[in-house]
């Protein structure tokens, strides 16, 4: 089976947990006929970043791109997280660039958190639904009035675009990611073996009300 190739955004103060759990889920997850930890995983995860140094996290963690926007092979899949840097790099015109070049590629097109910003800056949600972290569901409405902003769910999928509520969120949404590539059976496995509860529903986990 040829490997289905995942790729993530990375920039500064990106949120940690918002690429690393989507990594993890595909780094663990075993096709059905092969659920042995040491076979290996039929997705090739690759680090993107706009520059070939070394990337910081939110809390400092150092991370290292494997490809560049310049070098960066055909993806299946594009993962754009968010985090505190999203602030201050949703308008980069080099990365908005990459997006709605990609765009046109891949077969999901996914956003983690306050990830959307970048797609809704790119102009990749205009007239879709679409959602984001709980405490930034106020600024998508107001910044993006055409994009019809979601509350009550985990993630929203339309067409090839999905977007996932904060943070945690991005692990669920890429249980639904494995299932659409692979089989709810397949997603199913992913979950035992992290230990994690599979997602029996799509609602939102918190409130603020």
């Amino acid at each position: 089976m040829q490997k289905i190739t995942v790729g993530m955004l990375i920039y500064d103060n990106v949120d940690v947990l918002d690429f690393t759990g989507p990594y993890e889920v595909f780094n663990v997850t075993r096709l059905k006929e092969k659920p042995e930890f040491a076979d290996p995983s039929p997705f090739k995860i690759l680090l993107i970043s706009e520059y070939p140094r070394p990337v910081t996290a939110m809390g400092g963690m150092k991370v290292i791109p494997d490809h560049t926007f310049e070098d960066c092979p055909e993806l299946d899949i594009l993962v754009i997280p968010g985090g505190l840097g999203e602030r201050s790099e949703h308008g980069n015109h080099v990365i908005l660039h990459f997006l709605t070049r990609r765009a046109k590629g891949v077969k999901t097109l996914a956003s983690v958190c306050t990830g959307a910003f970048f797609l809704a800056n790119a102009g990749l949600l205009n007239g879709r639904p679409a959602t984001t972290h709980i405490l930034s569901l106020g600024r998508l409405k107001e910044s993006f009035p055409d994009i019809e902003v979601i509350e009550d769910k985990r993630f929203v999928e339309d067409g090839n675009i999905i977007t996932s509520a904060g943070i945690s969120a991005g692990i669920d949404m890429s249980f639904h990611i494995v299932s659409k590539h692979l089989g709810d059976e397949v997603a199913r496995l992913t979950a035992l073996e992290m230990e994690y509860p599979y997602p029996e529903n799509n609602k939102r986990k918190v409130s603020i009300k």
